[in-house]
């Protein structure tokens, strides 16, 4: 496990930021807390604040698809989902997630505000993701096993094409709530199985990528609303399918870091040490940053001191710090006390 001194702390924001545009997201997060971040995303603003509900909208003029399920992806009750045409075939090839025009867009402002901010060492983190996410939340529960291929493919495609433009400028972060939460919700003596399972695919999609690409895997419990898919009853599931990504890990693309989301949606971190004394089995590569997601706007200063000492305790080394999922489902008062107590963390 990596060790590191206080002072080698760093703030991760997830991705989302509550802003009208990528440069306000982008300079908000430089000017509250741009010496402590690694990485930079552009704060998927817009129709991008609700992850990829508006990838799955997009797909109502697809030529292969048709309505399954009406819906708009407000909240999980809503579902919008669809089924592949009869005599047709899904290809990645005709997916377009949008994330290379995004990242287009947006690299030009990230660019001046490097500069701008003194930090010629930041990386243009980029969101992707997971195929099974996509697949699942797009084709409904058999997604998954009958159609991920398409969305496998189409997510390397995106990945190719920003790595070839940016090289290691760029990190990119699996983004992975499906797979999160299938281990939650496996039964115990079936829980390594399907980490195995769920964790061998991030870790395929990532030996799908090109030689040199940089990484990071949010794990996440859902935050669609800013309300959890699910929820723990201790740290056990995400060890589970952190060490299962870990084992599996492809050479020549770093991992370099993995987010452990220890609350979720409105739910707040645990003060309880037995939450997260499972955190004692995590096995990580050495250059593998662990990333706790802690920060909670309803937590005290004084409460977030205290659950990261209790997660330090746990894993027995000083850990990175965020949200336990992007803020742009969050107000800007809150995303802004959220960004205040990371940097209290990282300075502590």
């Amino acid at each position: 496990m990596r060790l590191c001194c206080m002072a080698d702390r760093r703030l991760h924001v997830i991705g989302s930021y509550p802003a009208d545009t990528a440069e306000q997201a982008m300079r908000e997060m430089l000017r509250r807390a741009g010496r402590h971040l690694a990485y930079l995303p552009d704060g998927e603003t817009g129709e991008r604040r609700e992850w990829i509900a508006h990838i799955i909208r997009s797909l109502r003029g697809h030529p292969d698809l048709e309505l399954r399920q009406d819906g708009s992806w407000s909240t999980y009750a809503d579902p919008l989902t669809f089924r592949v045409r009869r005599g047709h075939r899904l290809t990645g090839a005709s997916l377009d997630f949008g994330h290379v025009a995004a990242y287009a867009q947006a690299r030009p402002v990230f660019e001046r505000l490097r500069s701008e901010f003194g930090r010629p060492g930041l990386a243009f983190q980029v969101g992707i993701p997971g195929d099974l996410d996509m697949a699942m939340f797009a084709l409904g529960r058999t997604g998954p096993f009958t159609h991920r291929q398409p969305f496998t493919d189409a997510a390397v495609r995106e990945i190719e094409d920003i790595h070839r433009r940016a090289g290691d400028e760029v990190l990119f972060q699996l983004e992975v709530p499906a797979e999160q939460v299938f281990v939650a919700m496996a039964p115990w003596p079936l829980r390594a199985a399907v980490a195995r399972w769920t964790g061998g695919g991030i870790a395929e999609l990532a030996r799908r990528a090109p030689a040199g690409a940089r990484f990071g895997v949010h794990l996440c419990l859902g935050d669609l609303a800013h309300e959890a898919l699910t929820r723990i009853a201790d740290a056990g599931p995400l060890v589970a399918l952190a060490n299962a990504i870990a084992r599996r890990w492809p050479a020549g693309r770093s991992l370099e870091f993995l987010h452990l989301p220890l609350a979720a949606g409105d739910d707040q971190p645990s003060l309880d040490r037995a939450f997260h004394a499972p955190l004692r089995g995590l096995r990580l590569p050495p250059h593998t940053r662990i990333v706790a997601g802690l920060l909670h706007e309803a937590r005290t200063a004084e409460e977030h001191r205290q659950v990261l000492a209790t997660v330090e305790d746990a894993v027995g080394a000083p850990v990175d710090v965020a949200a336990s999922c992007g803020l742009g489902r969050r107000n800007r008062l809150a995303a802004e006390h959220t960004l205040e107590r990371g940097v209290e963390l990282c300075e502590a």
